[in-house]
């Protein structure tokens, strides 16, 4: 080893990976057989999700926003042949790397090797005879960024490959968890109960958002939550009517329709769950609405089976809607796929609402989440009920044990 090298060996803990090393050898296995039905001979993933997945890597920084200088390239290299994945990265991360990566070759790029670190890749690829056919990038990752994602196409092609999109190959193989990733979901769904118990019981008026979001946070991190991909959501009043804005030092006041949505995580493992919650006695009518729109649940539980279709799901729920009046005042009703997700989205990779043009069916080993979510009479906002719902051989069950009617608190 090198002179850096020495140190790095120095440095390297006892490695941290949360499954079996036989688990990402299956999940590479898996990937090279969809690669053989597409043609593919070199599969290169660059979004954080798949690099956990495949290889264990994760990381707080990914160089999204980095200078021009400082380019995305890490990535985990999948050939159709036998040899095992090459993971890439700099020499700045190489500790990491190797506390994080199993089952793959690792190359570190280091500037006194004289070349860019494309052009690093591309020779070590070259030299492994890995770059003699159709080549796959993860094109709809938002790593890389547009100018080097640009930069890695026209590199592959210049050595006479065809590149096409490989982006759904890793994320279908996602969508299926196995024994283990649901255990970790189950976690994460514990967690997720914690924070929100949490909100319940510390929520009074006065407080800011920002006050609520930091006892959820504490609650989740104190049952060794992870940091999720989306931040913490607190909206209060009108404001809750603003579903994606973030917590602010807006005050909860009495009378105020509080929305509440966050994510336990284990592992990277996301459950989603978001409540209503009333700042004393609601007004009867915003009552009533956002108990029809919580009564969706079960009439969505009796229908989601294993290996039910989508639009049997779909079909039900929107039924329901117009026969109890609230389907015109809809803001968005579906699901997701939730699982591995790092800053800055834990929005799964296939939607399943209404307006999905995808049909799917809920195979086992899916998890996903619902939402509820309607514009409120009165001006009162918006009631957004959250729950996550994992499907195994047997049941489909919902995974929060905190119901999803209207919560009242003390105003």
């Amino acid at each position: 080893m090198s002179e850096i090298g020495e140190l790095v060996k120095a440095y390297c803990s006892e490695m941290e990976i949360p499954f079996p090393v036989e688990e990402y050898q299956e999940r590479v296995a898996n990937v090279k057989q969809a690669m053989a039905k597409h043609g593919i001979a070199l599969l290169y993933c660059t979004a954080p999700e798949s690099l956990f997945y495949l290889v264990g890597y994760q990381n707080s920084w990914y160089q999204a926003q980095s200078p021009k200088e400082w380019q995305q390239l890490s990535g985990v290299a999948v050939a159709a042949n036998e040899k095992a994945p090459i993971f890439f990265d700099r020499e700045e991360e190489e500790v990491l790397t190797y506390n994080h990566c199993v089952g793959c070759d690792i190359r570190i790029y280091r500037p006194e090797a004289g070349i860019s670190q494309l052009e690093f890749i591309v020779k070590n690829l070259k030299d492994e005879g890995w770059l003699k056919g159709k080549v796959a990038l993860e094109k709809w990752s938002y790593l890389p960024n547009p100018a080097i994602s640009q930069m890695m196409q026209c590199a592959f092609e210049r050595e006479g490959c065809e590149v096409v999109d490989g982006t759904d190959i890793v994320r279908e193989l996602r969508a299926v968890k196995s024994p283990l990733e649901m255990g970790y979901v189950r976690t994460a769904a514990r967690i997720a109960d914690i924070g929100m118990q949490a909100a319940i019981e510390h929520i009074r008026p006065g407080m800011t958002e920002l006050d609520v979001k930091a006892e959820m946070d504490y609650a989740c991190a104190k049952a060794g939550g992870e940091i999720s991909g989306l931040p913490t959501y607190v909206s209060a009043g009108r404001r809750s009517a603003h579903i994606h804005t973030l917590a602010s030092r807006h005050k909860v006041m009495p009378g105020d329709i509080v929305q509440l949505d966050l994510c336990g995580v284990y592992n990277r493992y996301h459950v989603d769950v978001a409540r209503s919650v009333s700042i004393g006695e609601p007004d009867p009518d915003v009552a009533r609405w956002i108990e029809l729109s919580a009564n969706a649940f079960p009439v969505l539980m009796k229908v989601m089976k294993p290996n039910c279709r989508v639009s049997e799901v779909n079909r039900a729920v929107e039924q329901y809607y117009k026969e109890v009046g609230i389907w015109e005042s809809r803001w968005w009703i579906g699901g997701y796929d939730l699982g591995i997700a790092f800053p800055p989205d834990w929005v799964g990779v296939f939607d399943y609402g209404p307006e999905s043009k995808r049909e799917r069916t809920f195979v086992p080993g899916t998890v996903v989440n619902y939402e509820s979510d309607f514009y409120l009479p009165k001006s009162a906002g918006l009631s957004a009920i959250m729950d996550t719902i994992a499907i195994d051989e047997e049941k489909a069950e919902l995974l929060s044990r905190i119901p999803q009617k209207l919560i009242v608190v003390e105003g």
